[in-house]
């Protein structure tokens, strides 16, 4: 899972800093405002990748997913990258666990064969 969801984070990290050289060109906020939550949002996404591992990580991707569709607001083509974006990360979380768990399947399996080739020993 962490693969997949690192990939969405880091495709996430090219759009919001493409998005905000449009909402520069496109908003009434000032330059300031637009790169320092641009920046903020792409520091938490490397921040996000980084903790993967870790409990609540993935929630903290959903508060990402949603704050990138609410940038819709200030760029409206984010309406559509943003569900885009949402969508991959869904299928990162879902198809990153199913993934996980025939991994762990299959290294339990190839332990249990190890220990049978060995006698029972522990390996």
């Amino acid at each position: 899972m962490r693969t997949l969801c690192a990939s969405t984070l880091i495709g996430e990290i090219m759009v919001i800093g493409l998005t905000g050289l449009v909402a520069m060109r496109q908003s009434d906020l000032s330059d300031g405002t637009i790169w320092g939550v641009s920046g903020a949002a792409m520091v938490l996404c490397v921040l996000v990748c980084g903790m993967l591992g870790r409990p609540g990580a993935v929630h903290v991707g959903w508060g990402l997913q949603v704050a990138l569709i609410a940038s819709g607001f200030v760029v409206p083509s984010m309406f559509f990258l943003g569900a885009i974006f949402a969508g991959l990360w869904w299928a990162s979380v879902h198809y990153g666990r199913i993934v996980d768990v025939a991994k762990a399947a299959r290294a339990a399996a190839e332990k249990a064969e190890t220990a049978e080739e060995t006698g029972g020993a522990p390996a």
